[in-house]
Formats: structure tokens, C-alpha cells, sequence
């Protein structure tokens, strides 16, 4: 070894750690997710997700309230119908008056450009059969389905959204939702495409939380974990569409794949720290088994060293509080 090397000397002390970090996490990297139900002054929390709550429209203003507080901006809003609102096609997506617009409306006449607003754009929470499209003789079919999620979008915008984000996968949706807001005048909301969703077995807390697990899988539209360059190729056609910010989920397992993705994307990368990946690392808390604070802060700098811009992520309000970040 040649003496005179020795990356050591930069790590000596706390505060040289500090002034030479590559990467930071900071409030504004992070999105809240938010799961909205209908009635009023429900706020009950989510068995699978520890600290993660269903919440009524009231209780998700004061929630969002509290993030901003926090500095904690960017909202994602999943719609969760009752059972006896579910049909084949999702029909209740499209309800103006359903908890999803009604919230949006509720958040901008509370909090205006103070937040940023995104919606998640699928029928599967929506349809009594669990999956994201119109599902015919066992096949999930596109164009149809894709038709209705443009609809779902608009709605979306029509109730004050800033960015709608379809996570359906289903193929050229970004480029119908884009058509289907520009004809109607809302050329200035953003989409935020799912580009890379794999079909993963970290979304059981999810599926719980929103009760849309599928009769059979999601693998004939979702993605291959096996694949990559196919994430690369969904990545460059969501943004030929009109994609504004592009997506991988779930985000630990598929860390190359982040890396990949922003190596061709100029514009912003998000990821998904998804339910499953959430939950266990709470439950392994729980259990005496890893030191939350460290682990969180670990898994979340893993997500911005890949590449990712944006986090979306249920860890977030725990490691504002608690300063783990």
C-alpha cells in the first residue's frame, strides 16, 4: 500500500463526514402517501402498517396540516372505496363527489400551492375483481381500460390536482391521460408516470390497506423482476408519451434498476419505498431486532445514492419527528 493513500483522513471526525457527504435526504426529497376513505371523522390505523391510518377527508386535512409542519409537502392520495361502490369497470373512479376529488378540493381551499397534490390513477382499489383494467374471459384488456384511466385522471384535474400518476401499467396510458387533460385544458397537470412497476410480493401491506388484492396476479401487465432493460424501454415510452417525472417501485430490491433508469432519464426519478419494505422494517423494530433510526435513515440515503429525486415513502413523518434524518 502506498502510505500517502488514505481515504481514512477524510473520515476522522463527524463533522469531515459531514462537509464531504455526497448524498442527504431532506424533507422536500419525500411524498407522504395519505388513504382516504368517505364519512367524516375517520382516522383508524392500517393493521398491516403500523402508524399508517385510513382517514376520512376532515382527518386528512388535519394530517396534511401536521406534515407541512413538519416540512413535509407533497401528498399522495389512494382513493379506498366501501365493497357495495365496487363494480367490474371501477365505475366509482369516476365520481366527482368520491373521497379522492372531494379531498383534493378540501386540501387546496385549506392549504393552496402550500402542497403539492398527486393522485394515484387506477381502477384496482375500484373494481370488484381486484385488478387494474377491465378484466374479460381472465384477461386484463388495454385500450378500454386505458380509456377509463384517462377519464379517472381527468376527474382528478377537474378537482384541483397538481399531478396525476398512473400505476397501472397499462401500455400507452401516459399518452391518453396527457391527450385527455390537454383537450380539457389542463395542459399544466403533471404526470407522474408508475414506469417501472414490477410485480412484487412487497405489496401485501398495500393491498390490505386499499383491499384490492386480485383474483389471480398482476404478472401479464406488471412487471418481469427477472427484466431490466425492459424497465429502461417502459422509462423512454412513458416519457415519449408525456410522462413529467418517471417511476420504479418498489424501491430496496430494485436499486439497480433506479440506477438505470437515471442514467437515461433527464427528467425526475422517483421510487416507491412500498408497504411491504415499510412494514418490515417496523415489525423488525418492534421486535428488538434492528435500530429503527439507523435503518431508516440507511434505506431511504440507498434510495437518493441510486439516483432517485423523489421518495415516496410512510417513513417520512417518523424520521422528521424524531430527527432521523
Amino acid at each position: 500500500m502506498n502510505l500517502h493513500e488514505r481515504p481514512r483522513r477524510m473520515r476522522a471526525t463527524p463533522v469531515l463526514r459531514e462537509m464531504i457527504a455526497e448524498t442527504n435526504v431532506e424533507a422536500r426529497h419525500l411524498v407522504t402517501p395519505h388513504f382516504v376513505v368517505g364519512g367524516s371523522g375517520v382516522e383508524h390505523e392500517i393493521g398491516s402498517m403500523p402508524g399508517v391510518n385510513h382517514v376520512s377527508v376532515d382527518k386528512l386535512v388535519e394530517e396534511v396540516g401536521r406534515d407541512l409542519e413538519l416540512g413535509l409537502k407533497s401528498h399522495l392520495l389512494f382513493g379506498v372505496p366501501e365493497n357495495d361502490e365496487k363494480d367490474a369497470r371501477g365505475n366509482a373512479a369516476l365520481e366527482e363527489k368520491g373521497a379522492v376529488p372531494e379531498a383534493l378540493r378540501q386540501l387546496k381551499k385549506q392549504f393552496g400551492d402550500d402542497i403539492i397534490t398527486i393522485t394515484d390513477v387506477c381502477l384496482c382499489a375500484y373494481t370488484d375483481h381486484g385488478h387494474c383494467g377491465f378484466l374479460e374471459n381472465g384477461t386484463v384488456i388495454n385500450d378500454p381500460s386505458v380509456e377509463q384511466l384517462a377519464r379517472m385522471a381527468l376527474v382528478h384535474a377537474e378537482a384541483g390536482c397538481d399531478i396525476v400518476s398512473p400505476s397501472d401499467m397499462m401500455d400507452g396510458r401516459v399518452g391518453a391521460i396527457r391527450t385527455k387533460l390537454d383537450e380539457n385544458g389542463f395542459t399544466n397537470t403533471s404526470i407522474l408516470a408508475y414506469s417501472a412497476k414490477y410485480a412484487s410480493a412487497y405489496y401485501g401491506p398495500f393491498r390490505d390497506a386499499c383491499d384490492s388484492a386480485p383474483q389471480g396476479d398482476r404478472k401479464s401487465y406488471q412487471m418481469d423482476p427477472r427484466n431490466s432493460r425492459e424497465a429502461v424501454l417502459e422509462t423512454i415510452l412513458d416519457i415519449a408519451e408525456g410522462a413529467d417525472m418517471v417511476m420504479v417501485k418498489p424501491a430496496l430490491a430494485y436499486l439497480d434498476i433506479i440506477v438505470k433508469v437515471r442514467e437515461q432519464a433527464l427528467c425526475p426519478v422517483v421510487c416507491y419505498n412500498v408497504s411491504g419494505e415499510y412494514s418490515l422494517v417496523k415489525n423488525a423494530a418492534a421486535a428488538g431486532l434492528v435500530d429503527e433510526a439507523a435503518i431508516v435513515r440507511e434505506n431511504l440515503l440507498a434510495m437518493r445514492r441510486a439516483g432517485s429525486d423523489l421518495i415516496i415513502t410512510y417513513h417520512g413523518r417518523d424520521a422528521l419527528q424524531k430527527g432521523w434524518i
